[in-house]
């Protein structure tokens, strides 16, 4: 009696049903699901898919990028699952060694912003491996015909992703020796510079910007301080336009606060030394003052890197009494202020709980515009 062939998950399933499960499929796992069969590969290996899977996963993988002479990634979320978690030593986009004197300063839909000052950006998706360089020792011409530089230092830096146009943008923006204010965003699409003086707010030079540009609903956003007080500065990359966002009162009178985003809201947070708390604000609607809302978690130095689930706080205390100097300890609280869990990071990441460099982004399947025609081109993923 001739036995029946087994079918395969492919003939059982339609292929729409396929594709909605493997969108809910954490990205770690997709790199091997693509061995399963051809028509997996091409279903997780089209653009299209990278996309909606941005925004269609159950819930966003946090990663934390670790780096100074090597680098690592860990996920945030997986350390707090007992012992199923992974520390990755991943490669720079670089030929060499990191340059001196380069960090992130920006990250968005899962693309990391690496620059070297003054005149070098690199564009990185740690999973799949794309980048790109982009230089900018000379940028155009001005209205004079004079070469125009970047400086040394610069006011602003920012990196996001301009949906009207699918495009990526790299922001940079000074004040000269002339006091003439400039700002350029480098297209990732059409890979050229663009001047957008005109959008500047007056005067830029008045103010000093306190922190990285951090990507959020289409806009790049800015902690500042100006002879006016503090607050975000806002640059719309639909528009071109700059706006900004007062700070609660309660903040602005306390120094050393910090900017994040939490859960997809604008968050700030400081350090209360007096009663052994940090103090969190979250701005739960965009650009509306009414809601910005406070949480208290109990401890010193504890340093908000995500939202999970939607009510835990992931976050960092790089000095816990409990275990020794330089050590490097991740906590869990969730919105009630309590305690759920902690985790200190194995010994390779300690020697660099003060002398690295670190960025949180989530991870995403997604190329650059002028990596799309390579797309099936893959690195390791992580």
């Amino acid at each position: 009696m001739e036995e029946k062939k087994q079918k395969s998950i492919n003939e059982i399933l339609p292929v729409e049903l396929i594709q909605r499960i493997l969108l809910r499929i954490p990205v770690k796992h997709l790199g091997r699901l693509k061995c399963v069969s051809k028509l997996w590969y091409s279903l997780i290996s089209d653009p299209d898919f990278a996309e909606s899977h941005l925004h269609l996963s159950l819930a966003p993988t946090h990663a934390c990028l670790k780096y100074s002479t090597e680098a690592y990634v860990i996920h945030l979320e997986e350390v707090f699952n007992g012992d199923n978690y992974e520390v990755k030593e991943v490669s720079f986009p670089f030929e060499k060694k990191p340059p001196s004197g380069f960090g992130v300063v920006g990250s968005c839909r899962g693309f990391v912003l690496f620059c070297r000052r003054p005149n070098l950006f690199v564009v990185w998706n740690p999973v799949t491996g794309f980048s790109q360089r982009i230089s900018c020792s000379c940028i155009v011409h001005d209205s004079k015909g004079r070469s125009v530089k970047f400086p040394g230092d610069s006011n602003l830096y920012g990196f996001g992703h301009d949906a009207s146009r699918d495009d990526y943008l790299v922001v940079v923006g000074w004040l000269d020796g002339g006091n003439c204010q400039h700002l350029y965003c480098f297209s990732l699409t059409t890979n050229s510079w663009i001047n957008i003086d005109v959008a500047l707010l007056k005067p830029l030079g008045s103010i000093w910007c306190r922190s990285r540009g951090l990507f959020l609903n289409g806009s790049i956003h800015w902690l500042f301080s100006s002879l006016e007080g503090e607050g975000l500065l806002i640059f719309d990359l639909k528009e071109r336009s700059f706006s900004k966002i007062s700070l609660p009162e309660q903040l602005i009178r306390r120094r050393n606060h910090r900017f994040v985003i939490l859960g997809g809201c604008l968050a700030f947070y400081s350090h209360d030394y007096f009663e052994h708390k940090t103090d969190i604000w979250v701005m739960k609607e965009y650009k509306v003052q009414s809601s910005w809302t406070l949480y208290a978690i109990p401890g010193l130095n504890f340093d908000p890197l995500c939202l999970s689930n939607g009510s835990d706080i992931i976050g960092v205390d790089p000095l816990p009494a409990s275990i020794p100097v330089g050590s490097l300890k991740l906590v869990k609280y969730n919105i009630r202020e309590e305690l759920l869990q902690h985790f200190t990071c194995p010994p390779r990441l300690q020697h660099y709980a003060y002398y690295y460099g670190s960025c949180t982004y989530t991870k995403s399947l997604l190329v650059l515009p002028s990596n799309s025609k390579h797309k099936d081109k893959k690195k390791n993923v992580i």
